[in-house]
Parts: C-alpha cells; sequence; structure tokens
C-alpha cells in the first residue's frame, strides 16, 4: 500500500482520488497512520448468484439452525 504525507495529499487530493488504485492510499502524519483511502467496488453485479450451488437448504426449513435443544433444561 502506498504512503504519503496528509500535507503532500492535501495538495495532490483531487489527483489522487482520481488515481487510487485498489489496494489504496495511506496518509498520515509525522509518520503515524491517520486514514485509509480506499476506491470503492463499482462491480456488485457480480456478487448476485455469486453463491449458487455453494449454498443448502436443509429439510426446508429457513429459520433452524439445525440443532436440537431443550428450552426448559
Amino acid at each position: 500500500m502506498k504512503t504519503i504525507n496528509a500535507a503532500k495529499f492535501k495538495e495532490q487530493c483531487l489527483s489522487l482520488l482520481d488515481s487510487v488504485d485498489p489496494e489504496g492510499l495511506l496518509v498520515t502524519k509525522h509518520g503515524v497512520p491517520v486514514a485509509k483511502l480506499l476506491p470503492i467496488q463499482s462491480e456488485p453485479a457480480a456478487l448476485i448468484g455469486s453463491l449458487k450451488g455453494k449454498v443448502r437448504i436443509v429439510k426446508d426449513d429457513l429459520l433452524s439452525t439445525g440443532i436440537r435443544w431443550n428450552a426448559e433444561s
């Protein structure tokens, strides 16, 4: 991850926002991290259907954990 001083970030803020890579950018003050700039993921459509075939419903009961327990004990 790239690191940049807060003063330099302030000077170059708009250009840095246009060119931030997927790894992000760490902003520091006196060598101490104070903020992390990360790009917004712009592909939410890739999540639709991503779990197809990986999730299985057992006994047609969506509300059950599958663990039997006794509330009176």
